[in-house]
């Protein structure tokens, strides 16, 4: 098994920390041997053998108290030790209590999200371009992977049923009322006229030897060929002058009755009940025609499409809007202490019903995620976190359990 880098170094500062300990117990044991050895624990051998004897037993105890946490000392069944592993379910409880009960509650929680300052630190971070850029283009990203996934058929369907009930639904008359209001307030309608009388006199110039022929026809056997040309070129090209002199005189009288039916049908589109039965009823004759109908089929393809598209391309107005308004949203959250604090309220809230129904929830994912862990596993990683401060209590006990020894050893010869 790949054990993580942290996990590494953590290791390697145990074991020295072990050798560490191991080592002064040696020692100990190395002086106590060579006192009883060569001075037999008299004079001034003595009350060294004793804190070497002392600092054996407080080592010894200590390394059986520290060892017996995570396993078995020396490998032997003895009662209570392998406390971690025994017991790893119930720590996992205790701890998911201990969470829920000092941790999770709304008066804590709400104290670190005010702390947080969120929606500054979170305007401030919008406001940069750069995030602008890449919040755009994780939102294309997910656009592209959403629209992946939809139901082309069904959401096609859908969405033609949609808009055909909407459109069947929507009164038209008021609408158009108000669209050939702002057409004529615009001037729009003069400028569409305009190229509708040069369009015609393009028409007439392009067709005039059809329109020669059709006279022919009905004119008189007995007129002769170059009465009906001089009739014709006459009343041709006072045709012409007369759509020529429309389109080029913007206050050209007919321009005028133009725009006074154009208001006057609007008017009648508002008022008349009869006049708007009959939009009313030319509308739906539209929306039955086959090829309206295969048109809103085609919307939600062509909508889809151009989302995507737009979400896809950095360049686009889409994505380009999106950095704007997350730019300016950003600004928004930043500068402005007012919506800060309805962001802040609004979040303290959430979190308050949160952690009132649901803590003990979140708490036993604590509980949960440890049962699941082998007991030999939970033991490892435990070592591994505090395992390296306990071997403090060892090399703390030697040195202790020295000077104690000594201590002891004073008293009883001054006795």
């Amino acid at each position: 098994m790949t054990i993580p880098i942290p996990d590494q170094e953590r290791l390697r500062a145990l074991r020295r920390m072990k050798g560490i300990a191991a080592g002064l117990l040696v020692v100990a044991a190395v002086v106590y041997l060579l006192c009883r050895t060569l001075a037999h624990g008299h004079g001034v051998w003595g009350y060294l053998q004793a804190a070497a004897e002392a600092s054996m037993v407080g080592g010894l105890a200590d390394w059986f108290a520290v060892t017996a946490l995570f396993r078995h000392p020396l490998g032997l069944p003895i009662p209570h030790t392998a406390i971690i592993p025994r017991k790893k379910d119930e720590i996992g409880a205790g701890l998911a209590g201990f969470v829920s009960e000092h941790f999770l509650t709304p008066s804590i929680v709400g104290e670190r999200i005010e702390a947080a300052r969120v929606p500054q630190r979170l305007g401030e971070w919008l406001a940069e371009p750069d995030h602008a850029r890449q919040v755009a283009e994780e939102l294309g990203n997910a656009v592209g992977g959403m629209a992946s996934i939809l139901h082309d058929d069904e959401l096609r369907n859908a969405v033609a049923a949609f808009a055909d009930k909407r459109l069947r639904e929507l009164t038209v008359s008021p609408h158009l009322a108000r669209l050939l209001d702002a057409v004529c307030d615009s001037g729009q309608h003069q400028l569409a006229l305009t190229a509708g009388l040069r369009g015609m006199m393009r028409f007439l110039d392009q067709n005039r030897a059809v329109f020669r022929k059709r006279l022919s026809e009905e004119s008189p056997e007995w007129v002769p060929d170059w009465v009906d040309d001089r009739v014709f070129a006459k009343g041709f090209t006072a045709l012409q002058s007369f759509l020529a002199d429309v389109a080029q005189d913007e206050s050209h009288e007919l321009r005028k009755t133009f725009d006074t039916q154009l208001r006057a049908f609007a008017e009648r589109l508002r008022s008349d009940p009869a006049q708007a039965e009959r939009i009313e009823h030319a509308k739906l004759q539209l929306l039955d025609r086959p090829d309206v109908r295969e048109w809103l089929t085609t919307l939600w393809t062509n909508l889809k499409k151009l989302i995507v598209d737009g979400a896809a391309d950095p360049n686009s107005d889409l994505r380009r809007s999106v950095q704007s308004l997350t730019i300016r949203a950003g600004e928004a959250l930043r500068d402005d202490p007012a919506l800060g604090a309805k962001i802040d309220d609004l979040l303290q809230r959430i979190s308050a019903h949160i952690v009132t129904h649901y803590a003990d929830d979140i708490a036993e994912v604590i509980s949960a995620t440890v049962e699941r862990w082998d007991a030999e596993e939970t033991s490892r990683r435990l070592e591994l976190q505090v395992g390296r401060d306990l071997q403090f209590i060892r090399i703390n006990g030697t040195v202790v359990g020295s000077l104690a020894g000594l201590v002891i050893y004073t008293v009883s010869q001054l006795l």
